[in-house]
């Protein structure tokens, strides 16, 4: 099957250059949606912008439907010709929590056009980089094909899931019974990143999450500081130790065997690394940062494509409104999150989580 001419191609670019405007509309409509599916309280609105998605692609003609799971819904879509080559998108609709919501400046799910300091626009909003930006470029890029040529040049299926930013955990049962129907050439997934502004990349590794809740349980109900304060065991203190054990001093994650199975880069793989044109000092500037924090003697690009890691990405306890409340917290709880790499075995991970770092002087409950 010949493949499209460079005159079809250049009158596609100009048709999207010409209908920005209303795929902008589309992608903000679909931004204010808050589809945040680690909150069981969002589920109406998870629903909400699948059958937006699906609504959306039956518009320029895809056989779509919004297919229940014991969790968010899938959104399925297919566009198929007699002949050609088979391609299925993936992206997913969902988006991470808003909290604190102090820190934005405007309306997290309103969407605004903001200039930036290098003359490009940049859109500011939860979930327009990730991943409802992405994932509209498929779609965009779809209608304007069908809106130059009449029909898609390949045969294409699509998959939007909800559930990502959530770990997905409906997501390989899903598979499981839908395997044959999504069978393809080629996957293209919308969720990762370019070198640079004007250089692709091509993804050949990613690294899995793993991530854990722990909760700390010390005095039956808070105490006053005044009248327990040094006699009663304080459980913020508690599980403060606890996450600090979980470091070494040169970076690493000290929980025992947490590094079983992982292995060095291959020396070819490490070499082609270092001569590529990565400034770590811009890197790290670039979000208020000097200094890296990973494990001492390995590049910035160790860290973060080839090393296992471990994140605390929330603690609570105590009181925290204004003002001031002195209270010994009875019960303290941290979230925190793995990233896993080839090697390393997600079960016993997940074991080794729980008991946290040998250095940790009590027991815990995850």
């Amino acid at each position: 099957m010949p493949g499209p001419s460079q005159d079809q191609i250049n009158a596609v670019l100009q048709h999207v250059d010409a209908g920005i405007d209303e795929s902008l509309g589309r992608l903000f409509d679909l931004i204010r949606i808050p589809s945040i599916s680690t909150d069981p309280s969002y589920a109406p609105e998870c629903l909400k912008a699948a059958e937006w998605l699906s609504r959306d692609l039956a518009e320029i003609g895809f056989d779509a439907s919004v297919r229940a799971t014991d969790g968010h819904p899938m959104v399925v879509a297919h566009q198929k010709q007699a002949a050609g080559p088979h391609v299925l998108f993936y992206g997913h609709y969902d988006v991470q929590p808003v909290d604190p919501l102090a820190l934005w400046v405007s309306d997290p799910f309103e969407p605004r056009l903001e200039a930036l300091p290098n003359g490009d626009t940049a859109i500011v909003a939860r979930g327009a980089s990730d991943d409802k930006g992405q994932m509209l470029t498929f779609v965009e890029a779809c209608r304007a094909w069908k809106s130059v040529t009449g029909s898609l040049p390949i045969n294409v299926s699509i998959l939007f899931e909800g559930e990502e930013e959530a770990g997905s955990p409906s997501l390989a049962p899903f598979l499981d019974k839908t395997a044959a129907e999504l069978k393809a050439d080629a996957v293209y997934v919308c969720d990762t990143d370019m070198w640079d502004r004007n250089t692709p990349a091509v993804t050949t590794m990613l690294r899995g999450l793993y991530s854990t809740e722990v909760e700390i349980s010390c005095a039956d109900r808070d105490l006053h500081s005044g009248m327990f304060g040094n006699a009663a065991r304080n459980a913020l203190q508690v599980i403060s130790d606890v996450i600090a054990s979980l470091r070494t001093a040169d970076g690493g994650v000290a929980i025992e065997g947490f590094y079983d199975g992982v292995e060095e880069l291959p020396a070819a793989v490490k070499a082609q690394w270092q001569r590529l044109p990565f400034d770590e000092e811009g890197f790290l500037s670039d979000i208020g940062l000097t200094i890296p924090a990973g494990e001492a003697g390995r590049s910035i690009l160790e860290q973060v494509w080839a090393r296992p890691s471990c994140e605390i990405n929330g603690i609570s306890g105590g009181y925290t409104g204004d003002g001031f409340k002195t209270v010994i917290p009875a019960k303290a709880m941290a979230k925190i999150s793995f990233r896993l790499v080839a090697g390393q075995d997600p079960e016993k991970s997940a074991m080794r989580s729980r008991r946290m770092s040998p250095r940790a002087s009590l027991p815990i409950a995850a």
